[in-house]
């Protein structure tokens, strides 16, 4: 079984985060952040990664520190799942539509972190959910997960509809890079012999 437990807890938030990588896209998201909780259902249905999320945090103060410090936590939890990552297709990417928009992922789960995001959300927030927020939980995702992580956006006016579409090509990439490789699933994808 390709799972993982993580919790997380700072003078900040207090975090907890389980995945399964074989699941069907089962989600329990409780972050206290609306919006943020909705973007994670989309992470988990469209990855087809069954995930639970709970985190208290200090909202009173931002949503910030909940939720960067929840993608480190996912991050790590799908390092830790993907262990070795024997077997894995190592790459994925994706195109996706989402009515005005259109975001175009590309990740290699490699073990260098690095993000490149040319995202652009025309508003600072939705609803109250800072906008800017959506670049930090992607950067906390690709530097804990050991990812490197290509998001554009290559079309797009409405700010929701941007980060929904984000988050849902990030999913299927993601979906496709942890997926067992029938013509090499008891082989390490690098010709270094190690990730």
């Amino acid at each position: 079984m390709r799972t993982a437990k993580i919790t997380r807890k700072t003078a900040e938030t207090d975090i907890s985060v389980e995945v399964n990588l074989d699941g069907t896209g089962q989600y329990d998201m409780k972050t206290g952040v609306g919006f943020f909780d909705h973007m994670l259902d989309q992470l988990a249905r469209h990855a087809l990664i069954d995930m639970t999320v709970r985190a208290t945090g200090d909202l009173h103060i931002d949503d910030h520190h909940t939720v960067e410090d929840v993608g480190i936590a996912i991050g790590q939890a799908l390092a830790k799942a993907l262990g070795d990552k024997t077997g894995i297709r190592r790459y994925g990417s994706c195109l996706l539509p989402m009515d005005d928009a259109l975001v175009r992922t590309a990740l290699d789960l490699s073990a260098r972190p690095f993000l490149v995001w040319n995202v652009d959300l025309p508003t600072a927030k939705i609803g109250t959910f800072d906008t800017e927020l959506v670049r930090e939980f992607f950067q906390a995702l690709a530097t804990h997960g050991g990812i490197t992580l290509h998001v554009d956006m290559l079309h797009g006016v409405n700010s929701h509809h941007i980060a929904e579409a984000a988050f849902k090509s990030v999913a299927r990439a993601l979906r496709e890079a942890v997926e067992t490789d029938p013509r090499k699933a008891d082989a390490i994808p690098s010709t270094k012999g190690a990730l």
